[in-house]
């Protein structure tokens, strides 16, 4: 039988309650134990019909389905027949979101939070409406780079932000790692985004690891990206820092 954290009980009068195996676990077989019948007519336990939902959420599904007969489970009867926790059901539901989002391209809005599909898939700036009237501007943003949209438009490649080229962010996860010899020999990656505005800084491997862009003129720690006054304040430009090495940074910082 199925590990029961979750026991049903005669108390539970808004499912349909019986005492039958359960037909999406063979094991789960002991008759005096109360499992849910399904509106498909399919008999589960809660522990078996969470793990069953969880599954077809990691598919990238967005409705639930027996698995045998291929009926749909509505989500408030997933919800009660599973009985699921107040945990469990904010992750089902957050999961529910993001498998819609890669479905129908949906973002959040990077200046608002609000949910924004993409209509012209031509085009990577996308107009928030909500930010457009709270501004009482235009506002667009970059799909790729989720940054406020800068440059010529419509695009179907790239904005002007630094970073959003692609190329930009895959030299940040394949570069190599490097020894700064005069920081107690520390290996870090060779090549770092400015965490203040995202310009590419490769360090020569010769002096500090406190680098200053030229860009932004603002200083970091190479070694664990902290603004430099914070890393310096357990440490010193040629000492390796108390936070450690940052790994690769994956993609260049949103501004």
């Amino acid at each position: 039988m199925a590990n029961n954290f979750k026991k049903l009980t005669l108390s539970d009068t808004d499912i349909k309650l019986v005492k039958k195996p359960s037909d999406l676990d063979v094991c789960d077989d002991n008759p005096d134990v109360l499992r849910v019948q399904l509106s498909c007519g399919h008999v589960s336990d809660p522990m078996s019909l969470t793990d069953c939902c969880k599954a077809q959420l990691f598919d990238g599904e967005m409705v639930f389905k027996c698995p045998l007969c291929k009926k749909e489970w509505p989500f408030d009867e997933v919800r009660k027949s599973a009985k699921l926790s107040n945990d469990e059901l904010i992750g089902f539901e957050d999961m529910l979101g993001t498998n819609a989002a890669k479905k129908f391209d949906i973002k959040d809005c990077p200046g608002c939070g609000t949910f924004i599909q993409r209509l012209h898939t031509t085009n990577l700036a996308v107009e928030c409406s909500v930010c457009t009237e709270r501004t009482g501007r235009i506002y667009e943003f970059c799909w790729k780079c989720q940054r406020e949209w800068k440059g010529p438009r419509p695009h179907d490649d790239q904005c002007e932000n630094v970073g959003c080229n692609i190329k930009d962010q895959e030299l940040l996860k394949d570069c190599s790692m490097v020894t700064l010899t005069c920081v107690q020999n520390v290996q870090c990656p060779g090549i770092r985004a400015c965490p203040f505005c995202g310009v590419l800084i490769e360090h020569l491997r010769v002096g500090c690891k406190i680098m200053t862009c030229q860009k932004c003129c603002k200083g970091f720690c190479f070694v664990c990206l902290k603004p430099a006054q914070e890393c310096l304040q357990t440490s010193t430009h040629f000492v390796l820092c108390t936070a450690g090495v940052a790994p690769k940074q994956g993609e260049v910082p949103r501004l």
